[in-house]
């Protein structure tokens, strides 16, 4: 996505999933450009942690199918 790269894209959905593992915590504030800029495109952006996907798979599809229950942007 533009000079991005992003973990998982849904176009039709204007929907961007990003996981994060610990290596983000330096890069919180170039991951907030990034999300600032793949948002002024139109996209929604939702974000994991790695644990969260591991241990709370449920949850974190529920969240997915909650935004994906919206009409994009």
């Amino acid at each position: 996505m533009g000079p991005y790269v992003v973990d998982f894209l849904c176009v039709k959905a204007q929907l961007v999933v990003e996981v994060d593992g610990s290596q983000h915590q330096p890069a919180l504030s170039r991951d907030e450009e990034r999300t600032a800029w793949l948002r002024g495109r139109g996209f929604r952006v939702l974000r994991f942690w790695n644990n969260e996907v591991l241990q709370q798979t449920e949850s974190v599809l529920e969240k997915i199918r909650i935004v994906l229950l919206e009409p994009p942007p």
